[in-house]
């Protein structure tokens, strides 16, 4: 079982993320699509398309921000409703404020709530999705059983995550590009320096991929693989119920 921290550490760690990403909530939309030239736009729509088997029916998007992959969830499939939850409100308001004046829109649900406490009943979701937020839980493993408890028997676990490429050609140019060009490019445009040395930071200490995919099979999930996408830059993790 990998170790988790204790309560003041944790309690430090969820005011940091919460305090930093409401400092960039008006602008994380537009550094997104810049900073990853937007190809975010199809990691988002290959992990949506990972649960065509769910047409219709609830789906919870946890760490939603603002709201990205929730609109993806309902532009893929016009049955779908989507329990968008973030434990910072500063972000799920930048998404609201900006959502599509469309049927999306009565389909998505933003709720400020902590992943670590879902706010809502067992066995409820068809899908779990959680698209680069997993590293700023508090206690990841707590988590990924509140996932375990929300989704209905057979639902699906769908985490988009930044990993580390292996390949040494494209190892070192990340690397440099993550701890050198986007903290001071996003700084600049941001205006909060920090918040984009902690992205650097927070992805050099997560998990390896199958330290991950144990703790996902310690709470419970089967079937579970990882599809790394990018040259690695990122990966989905798939468990089911």
């Amino acid at each position: 079982m990998v170790e988790q921290p204790s309560l003041s550490q944790a309690d430090e760690k969820k005011k940091f993320v919460r305090d930093k990403f409401s400092s960039i909530s008006g602008r994380y939309d537009l550094l997104n699509s810049l900073l990853s030239m937007q190809i975010d736009r199809y990691w988002r729509w290959k992990t949506t398309r990972l649960l065509r088997e769910f047409p219709a029916g609830p789906v919870l998007d946890l760490c939603a921000g603002t709201l990205p992959l929730s609109l993806e969830l309902t532009r893929q499939t016009k049955q779908r409703q989507v329990l968008s939850v973030d434990f910072c409100e500063d972000m799920l308001k930048a998404g609201q404020q900006a959502l599509p004046q469309d049927d999306r829109k009565g389909r998505i649900f933003p709720v400020c709530g902590d992943g670590e406490e879902i706010p809502a009943p067992s066995d409820t979701f068809h899908g779990c999705t959680v698209a680069f937020g997993v590293r700023n839980l508090a206690r990841t493993q707590q988590g990924l059983q509140e996932m375990h408890r929300v989704l209905k028997h057979s639902g699906k676990l769908l985490i988009l995550e930044f990993s580390r490429p292996t390949n040494p050609v494209i190892k070192p140019l990340y690397a440099f590009y993550l701890n050198k060009v986007l903290p001071k490019v996003a700084g600049m445009v941001s205006g909060d320096k920090e918040a984009y040395e902690y992205l650097a930071s927070s992805i050099a200490a997560f998990y390896e991929p199958e330290e991950l995919l144990t703790m996902m099979r310690q709470a419970g999930f089967s079937h579970v693989e990882r599809k790394p996408l990018s040259f690695g830059i990122v990966s989905i993790y798939i468990g089911v119920k």
